[in-house]
């Protein structure tokens, strides 16, 4: 039979189903049109609004500066979770290709039935070492992290207290508990005071809180968080994604830049940013509740194990951060020259000290069109807009690198100048 004759035979067939008269196909037919409209006219809903997400192509690995499909030459990356350049550092590249070549591709298996390797005990040693905490265990990622603490963790007879503005991530996992759930306004400890008083008939009290905020940069008020979870007896939960590796002296994180490093019971955080920025999450905290999430928790149990390529990358990249806090340190002069500039130039940067240096411009169109302008000036930036962020707030969301220079930062303020004034945010 000729392909084109096969094909005829495939495709004839399937005309025949859709002009079929049986009225049980023709229902489920129309069901599928039906579908497809409401969908297409959802995307067109997204599309007027200007809160389109559209994908850029990257043809280079990631670094600093970046081939981008489309434009040309090289362009300076100013949006990557990046923020110690190690994603690409040859170090850690070479220590992922090493574990690729001694461990394989992947285990084929979750852990506890033959996903386990020297590699992956090895990370979480490493991990808890690095955080200073009794135990660690990894996760396909921190957003499965999230999802499989509080679950096993709490019940219906204990209450989690969560500030408003927490990530997505820590939302549904506490959507998946059967505590009672407290919300407190953002970083308000008038509050969550209110909401610890509320909770004092509650078995266990857990507070939870990023450690810093993505969408805005700012930083938990973590001693006054930790006195009032002494107070009431609660224990603290932080979320660490946006400060592992380059906040505090040592780039431990939030607790060590705000000295409350054992009054922190447990933190979550990712492989996937400044640890190398490829994948996994995990928890560190007290060996009892690690070996309890060993045998409960759900994205733990029903997950592949991590890669070993993955976990060779961020092992190498953990190893460089206990040996040495140079790469750490360089990170606030940097941002604060970014942050000083920007502000001097008229433009309102959100959040405090830290890499993350959301512009606010408030139209999601107008961030649209200012980020699409930057990438002719060179420049990789993106705007966010509902639903990352809340109507009105839209931004671009700038993030200084440690492997950015003096002048790749100048030049990324210089384009927002020329971008700003053509859109009329400044003068």
């Amino acid at each position: 039979m000729s392909l084109g004759k096969a094909a005829r035979s495939l495709i004839n067939p399937a005309r025949g189903f859709l002009a079929s008269s049986d009225p049980v196909l023709k229902r489920s037919f129309a069901a599928v049109a039906e579908a497809r409209a409401l969908l297409e006219h959802e995307l067109d809903t997204i599309r007027a609004a200007g809160t389109w997400k559209a994908e850029r192509i990257i043809t280079s690995r990631q670094g600093p500066q970046i081939s981008v499909q489309g434009s040309r030459g090289t362009t300076l990356n100013f949006c990557a979770n990046n923020y110690l350049g190690l994603s690409s550092h040859p170090e850690v590249v070479q220590a992922g290709v090493d574990a690729l070549k001694s461990h394989g591709a992947g285990l084929s298996s979750v852990r506890f039935i033959c996903g386990t390797q020297d590699l992956h005990k090895h990370l979480e040693q490493k991990l808890a070492e690095f955080h200073e905490r009794e135990d660690c265990i990894l996760y396909a990622s921190c957003f499965d992290a999230n999802a499989g603490l509080f679950e096993v963790l709490l019940g219906p007879d204990d209450a989690v207290l969560s500030d408003e503005l927490n990530h997505a991530s820590i939302i549904d996992g506490i959507r998946l508990c059967r505590a009672k759930r407290l919300r407190y306004k953002h970083m308000d400890l008038g509050d969550l005071e209110d909401k610890l008083r509320e909770a004092q008939s509650s078995r266990m009290r857990l507070v939870v809180t990023d450690g810093v905020f993505s969408m805005d940069g700012d930083v938990a008020p973590l001693p006054g968080i930790c006195d009032l979870a002494e107070r009431y007896g609660a224990m603290v939960f932080i979320d660490e994604c946006h400060a592992t590796g380059f906040l505090g002296p040592r780039g431990r994180g939030t607790d060590e830049l705000l000295g409350v490093t054992d009054r922190v019971h447990i933190v979550n955080s990712t492989l996937g940013k400044a640890l190398g920025g490829a994948a996994g999450g995990y928890t560190v905290g007290p060996k009892p509740l690690i070996d309890l999430l060993r045998q409960r928790s759900r994205p733990y149990l029903f997950s592949n194990a991590l890669p070993p390529a993955v976990v060779g990358c961020a092992t190498r990249a953990v190893e460089l951060l206990l040996a040495s806090n140079e790469i750490a340190q360089s990170m606030a002069a940097k941002t604060m020259r970014f942050r000083d500039k920007m502000t001097q130039a008229g433009f309102t940067i959100a959040g405090s000290a830290h890499p993350i240096c959301p512009v606010m411009l408030g139209d999601a169109q107008l961030a649209s069109l200012i980020a699409d302008d930057m990438l002719k000036l060179g420049i990789y930036v993106i705007g966010f807009s509902y639903p990352v962020v809340p109507k009105g707030k839209a931004r671009i969301r700038v993030q200084i690198s440690a492997a950015h220079t003096d002048e790749d930062i100048d030049r990324c303020v210089e384009a927002f100048i020329q971008t700003g004034r053509k859109h009329g945010v400044i003068s």
